[in-house]
């Protein structure tokens, strides 16, 4: 309630039916199916848990939830929370790492594989996440969990409305392929995965490998490809049409990389130009990342911020064991939106209140240095109580706020500071 006060995402969950009246309860409403939604309750236990009749909660689940509602208002939070001074601490927002993140399902579901790794011996699904530097989710998709993840990497990140100016891509090895690296410098973004195996990938030269021996005797003899740059010359212009058509929305990146990548035998040239630029990307990533230490422990920092935020979802869909009673698509695309914006609120709620007490502290003379709280994390949850009844009293719980709409800060401890070494 009071992140909505504040970003007014409610407001971005319109009735299909256009403009109407919306009652006086509705935003209450409106938090009891995100919260039943993201603790995956359902709305039947959240109707006994809060006292609001089932019906009711149904008829707004029906009208006002839809993947692109659920998503714009996703998109005024996460615009919110970059603005906060605090987030800029924690990154500059022109990063973003993304993963997928599995669920199980019960019953039959249309979307549901079986996995026995993930699974055991039922089935489930995989939600796809982009999250900033800033640690707030940005994006969702569902897709089925033996899907290919990499063929999603790029498109959280265009046409999403976002004011975060993301620049560079961080992703497991599952995102390394050779059209990724291509598609991402042609749209004007950097790809920087973290490759497993890296000594195993094939490195591409621009010539003859004698001349480049000669000239870099070292890692020259690494390079045992040569670029084939008469094809990537003769097909520049489709190249461009190609990532013109993925970056204003004729195409989807994860239709044009899955057809690429599935095209192994008898490709055409514009299949294989795209592979060979992809090829000449990686390699000049590859170089990049292999002798740049802190640029290794960079990649890797933004990844594991995906993998916490990853362990905060997992503890607000607790019902259930976690398991997805959703039967079709965009039922669960809904679900996984509200279980963002649950997440996305936490995040925002802790980076204020962080920065609240930062600023509070400086106030009284305590030494903060900024680069301490680059590694505050305001994804961790042992604060927040996932369980028990829920009472939503808008009006009450807006009116405990204090004039400038916030809870009133508990003094810090007296304690005295320790001397610094000089």
């Amino acid at each position: 309630m009071e992140v909505d006060a504040r970003t007014r995402f409610a407001d971005h969950l319109i009735h299909a039916g256009g403009k109407v009246t919306r009652p006086a309860d509705l935003k209450r409403n409106l938090i009891y199916v995100i919260i039943a939604e993201a603790t995956n309750m359902g709305l039947t236990a959240m109707a006994a848990s809060c006292g609001v009749p089932y019906d009711v909660l149904a008829w707004t689940a029906e009208w006002y939830f839809r993947p692109e509602t659920l998503q714009t208002a996703n998109t005024a939070m996460v615009n919110y929370h970059h603005r906060l001074w605090l987030a800029r601490a924690f990154g500059s927002g022109t990063l973003s790492p993304s993963d997928g993140q599995r669920f199980p399902t019960k019953g039959r579901s249309i979307t549901g594989r079986a996995m026995s790794r993930y699974f055991a011996r039922g089935q489930g699904i995989s939600t796809y996440t982009h999250v900033s530097d800033q640690h707030s989710t940005f994006d969702t998709k569902v897709i089925v969990a033996t899907a290919p993840e990499g063929h999603y990497v790029l498109d959280g990140l265009l046409g999403n409305g976002l004011d975060l100016p993301i620049t560079e891509h961080a992703t497991d090895t599952h995102g390394a392929s050779l059209a990724n690296f291509a598609l991402f410098d042609l749209v004007g973004k950097q790809l920087s995965p973290r490759i497993r195996d890296l000594g195993k990938i094939t490195l591409y030269r621009p010539g003859p490998k004698a001349d480049l021996t000669d000239r870099y005797p070292h890692p020259g003899p690494l390079l045992t490809r040569r670029l084939n740059t008469d094809l990537i010359t003769a097909t520049w212009d489709n190249l461009l049409r190609v990532a013109a058509s993925v970056k204003y929305g004729h195409a989807t990146a994860a239709l044009v990389v899955g057809k690429l990548c599935s095209s192994k035998k008898q490709q055409n040239a514009l299949s294989s130009a795209i592979k060979e630029y992809g090829g000449l990307r990686r390699t000049i990533y590859a170089a990049r990342y292999l002798v740049d230490e802190t640029y290794q422990r960079r990649i890797g920092r933004q990844l594991n911020k995906g993998e916490n935020l990853h362990s905060l979802r997992r503890d607000l869909a607790y019902a259930d064991e976690g398991a997805l009673r959703r039967r079709h698509h965009e039922q669960q695309t809904e679900q996984m939106w509200c279980l963002t914006l649950a997440t996305n609120a936490i995040v925002t709620w802790s980076t204020e209140y962080l920065g609240l007490a930062v600023t509070a502290l400086r106030r009284d003379g305590r030494h903060i240095d900024d680069d301490i709280l680059a590694h505050i994390w305001p994804s961790h949850h042992e604060n927040i109580h996932f369980y028990g009844t829920h009472t939503v009293d808008v009006d009450r719980e807006l009116a405990a706020l204090d004039t400038d709409g916030y809870r009133p800060q508990r003094p810090a401890a007296t304690s005295p500071q320790r001397p610094t070494a000089s």
